[in-house]
């Protein structure tokens, strides 16, 4: 199953980017054709050793890689992606890629 997985990094107001994220970029990203999942972390994200740099993860998934590249290439995807500079001043990191269950 093809996924998007977003790394957001610590923002320089994290309040002013959990209000931006929720109301505006959610439903922006939600339109992203073919999307079939979308999941954030929820409290802090931790590494083995404790507190990291990221802020918020989010995984969005599509049924194919087609699926997701048509998506993510569309005007709502394109949307989606634009949306980042305005709330995500903490840098931001994207991988697509497939998985297969073990």
């Amino acid at each position: 199953m093809p996924k998007v997985l977003v790394l957001y990094k610590t923002p320089k107001s994290a309040e002013a980017f959990d209000k931006h994220y929720m109301t505006i970029h959610v439903p922006l990203a939600k339109k992203i054709p073919g999307l079939k999942t979308y999941d954030i972390s929820r409290g802090p994200v931790n590494g083995p050793a404790g507190a990291t740099n990221i802020h918020l993860v989010a995984t969005l998934t599509f049924d194919s890689m087609q699926a997701l590249q048509a998506g993510m290439g569309s005007p709502e995807g394109k949307a989606a992606a634009g949306d980042l500079p305005n709330f995500a001043d903490g840098g931001v990191d994207l991988y697509l890629f497939d998985t297969q269950d073990v």
